[in-house]
């Protein structure tokens, strides 16, 4: 993990950090994770204009999944005799 120093930060912004993660029952420092992982995590959806679902289904919508033949089901083997 690698950790990072933010100087120069306004008392007023250190103050409204320090109310935002007491209000949430975390520390600053996980307050501030949690801003870049949402703030970042929102940027890389919209910089794609598409959601994580379309992502995934256009990249193997040309594999012809729909096609694929269905196996028939096998039947269950019999249930082992147990002494009571």
């Amino acid at each position: 993990m690698s950790s990072i120093t933010i100087r120069n930060l306004d008392d007023r912004l250190k103050v409204s950090l320090r109310l935002r993660a007491a209000r949430h029952g975390l520390s600053m420092e996980q307050e501030v994770r949690n801003i870049l992982q949402h703030t970042l995590a929102a940027e890389a959806e919209t910089s794609t204009g598409l959601s994580f679902a379309q992502r995934i289904n256009q990249r193997f919508k040309g594999l012809g999944v729909d096609e694929l033949p269905i196996p028939p089901r096998q039947t269950v083997r019999p249930l082992p005799e147990l002494d009571t």
